[in-house]
């Protein structure tokens, strides 16, 4: 089966597609089919963005089946300022990894609860055009500084500490990272469906 990676981010894309491996699917990139287009986010929940993103890049791909999902970051001592909005906020959607990670980071300075969750949520559009959502999450704390190097487009990972390591997520290997996280535990779910649709 062909499947379009709904994202333009490219550490997204390579965790998906690492995690896929065990499927042999054919996977490409909205680059790999010359798309462009900048997709937005403007709803107010991540399964909403999520499927919004999934509609936009299956009809951009002329209808082969497509994943696309949503990342948000709950912090509890900051609980109403990232969540659906975490790539925006802060110093905004256009800011640098390292100038993002800088922002964060001084705003949680002097907090002493660094309590965190990452939720997924992942949609699925298949060739007949039905939706799917797909959900994940992952318990933390943020650290007060950077402890590992990140994939591009994934900067909270070299400060996030999931409660199950004493590593970072960006520190972990890929089964070790696939099988606590947020998104490996939504991407888990949907190759279940699709070896068992």
């Amino acid at each position: 089966m062909r499947l379009l990676l709904g994202t333009a981010n490219t550490g997204k894309a390579i965790e998906i597609r690492s995690a896929l491996t065990p499927l042999a699917l054919e996977l490409v990139t909205p680059a790999d089919l010359g798309i462009f287009d900048d997709c937005e986010e403007p709803h107010d929940t991540l399964r909403e963005n999520a499927l919004f993103k999934a509609r936009f890049y299956f009809e951009r791909g002329g209808g082969i089946p497509t994943i696309a999902e949503d990342t948000g970051l709950y912090v509890d001592a900051i609980v109403d300022e990232l969540g659906v909005k975490t790539r925006r906020w802060g110093a905004g959607e256009h800011a640098t990894d390292d100038e993002w990670l800088a922002f964060f980071l001084k705003r949680m300075e002097h907090e002493e609860d660094r309590n965190a969750k990452f939720v997924c949520a992942l949609a699925y559009i298949d060739i007949d055009g039905n939706e799917l959502i797909f959900e994940g999450d992952s318990c933390g704390t943020i650290t007060r500084e950077p402890r590992a190097p990140y994939l591009p487009g994934l900067p909270v990972s070299s400060v996030f500490l999931h409660e199950e390591y004493d590593r970072v997520f960006s520190a972990l290997t890929h089964e070790e990272k696939s099988a606590v996280s947020h998104r490996g535990k939504a991407i888990a779910q949907f190759m279940h469906y699709v070896k068992n649709g």
